[in-house]
């Protein structure tokens, strides 16, 4: 599913203003988290069940101070683990749009604690969250948002051109154009798995500053079902020529 649609996180626009976060939590209609300061801007310290998506907020002190500001969320990758994983634990968890692309946890579907383990450890971003009910919850792209022709919640509240959204092919275009813009700045400039998520971040500098998941950790798609397919039907990964 190569098309659909994408967004385009350019983190070299972000203030760490927390409008997109605030903006998910309102229209999705997600209870605060009960908290308190970390000794950091970034407030909740985490996703949850209840909060899609935040701001995370790191400071790296040497010469000069630098922070690092990232919005994190589900990345909606193109060929989602998480669903390779959940369709045989719990079918109908997890659903992926074909229009879109969008990925989304099935609110009416609950999953086992030992089930879902499994499902989170294969995301490599580390997004999956689980209520106490058995509900699993994260970023549904405003789903029910882009089927009225709007934007996603946090798109239209970022107020620095942060966050985009769009058609894939028209995103990839923005995200590559803005690439080979900050290179001729920051020479250490990357997209964040382009080909493989439909949230895409330009960042400047080690994505390990930014989050220790800001790119893949795993490699997306090698789930035990695909190995499975691939040992049991070796010749469909060759094309023979002659």
């Amino acid at each position: 599913m190569a098309e659909g649609k994408s967004f385009f996180v350019d983190t070299t626009k972000c203030t760490a203003c927390r409008g997109c976060q605030v903006a998910c939590k309102q229209w999705n209609q997600r209870p605060g988290e009960k908290t308190y300061s970390q000794g950091s801007h970034q407030n909740p310290p985490d996703l949850s069940s209840n909060t899609w998506k935040v701001v995370r907020f790191s400071e790296a002190v040497g010469e000069k101070v630098n922070w690092y500001f990232f919005p994190d969320q589900c990345r909606h990758c193109v060929s989602p683990p998480c669903k390779d994983v959940a369709d045989g634990k719990a079918k109908g968890a997890v659903i992926q749009d074909e229009k879109t692309g969008a990925v989304i946890f099935n609110p009416k579907v609950k999953i086992k604690p030992e089930d879902f383990k499994e499902v989170r450890e294969s995301c490599p971003y580390n997004i999956p969250r689980i209520s106490g009910a058995g509900i699993m919850a994260k970023c549904t792209m405003c789903f029910d948002r882009i089927k009225e022709g709007m934007l996603p919640a946090c798109v239209k509240a970022c107020p620095t051109g942060t966050m985009n959204f769009g058609d894939r092919k028209a995103i990839l275009e923005m995200a590559n154009k803005r690439l080979a813009e900050a290179k001729g700045i920051y020479k250490n400039a990357i997209l964040t798995d382009p080909n493989d998520i439909r949230a895409i971040y330009l960042l400047v500098d080690d994505p390990k500053k930014y989050h220790k998941t800001a790119v893949a950790e795993n490699t997306i798609g090698i789930t035990r079902k695909v190995a499975l397919k691939r040992i049991l039907n070796p010749l469909k990964e060759f094309q023979w020529i002659g």
